[in-house]
């Protein structure tokens, strides 16, 4: 039987590689959702959220941080290898997978297009 898991190596956990990120300001947005990215030197992509308690309470954070890894999970090989991509959803949203499946990949390759600009790589 395949398994079908996200890979723990594929989640930012440490706040230095959350900082790391957010310190390259590089990101990408469509007003609904922002992606910050950086070279993480690997040869994969690994994601991060940061799921404010704006947003609403546990059950409205938790829905989100769910459908994000599983819009990352379904599309991982859509994503740029070797970049680090924290994504932040911004506040007045409701949660759609399907929305969040395109928008994601999307803007992940907008970042790995401008830390390629920044790195002179094309």
């Amino acid at each position: 039987m395949t398994n079908h898991r996200l890979p723990p190596e594929c989640r930012l956990r440490r706040p230095a590689d959350f900082d790391r990120t957010y310190k390259r300001r590089r990101s990408a947005s469509d007003g609904r959702l922002v992606v910050y990215g950086c070279e993480n030197g690997l040869a994969y992509c690994r994601i991060g959220l940061s799921v404010s308690s704006r947003l609403g309470g546990a059950v409205v954070r938790n829905r989100w941080k769910r459908l994000l890894r599983e819009a990352f999970r379904l599309h991982r090989c859509e994503f740029p290898d070797g970049i680090d991509l924290v994504v932040v959803p911004r506040v007045g949203n409701q949660p759609e997978l399907v929305w969040l499946e395109e928008t994601l990949v999307d803007l992940a390759g907008k970042v790995a297009k401008r830390l390629a600009k920044d790195t002179g790589r094309s």
